[in-house]
């Protein structure tokens, strides 16, 4: 009984790395190569990469009944790199991104004010 309960919660925290690694690409391919520079940020190529490897080591790190089981002491790299991404670079070029998660709208915005 607890054993499966803990195979059960094991299985669950891999699969939510591997969709917080699914949701950052996503993101990620959303996000126009440019808006990237504008924002100090490193090249889209550079995240791409980054997230590709994570998220595949993420898919890898699956327990044995959905997944492969292999290289999970990895997983954890997958998961800090798809909340960087998420939490720091993620924010920063989304003012640039033609209207893609501007934000608010208010007073000296398009479309807003009172």
């Amino acid at each position: 009984m607890i054993v499966t309960a803990q195979v059960l919660i094991f299985l669950a925290l891999y699969l939510l790395v591997f969709v917080l690694c699914v949701v950052a690409v996503v993101d990620l391919l959303r996000r126009p190569a440019p808006a990237f520079v504008s924002a100090g940020k490193r090249t889209k190529k550079f995240w791409g990469g980054i997230l590709a490897a994570a998220t595949a080591v993420a898919f890898v790190a699956i327990p044995y009944p959905l997944g492969i089981g292999e290289l999970q002491f990895l997983a954890l790299g997958s998961a800090v790199a798809s909340i960087v991404y998420l939490v720091d670079v993620r924010p920063a070029v989304a003012p640039y991104s033609g209207g893609r998660g501007r934000g608010p709208r208010g007073p000296g915005r398009p479309g807003g004010g009172w």
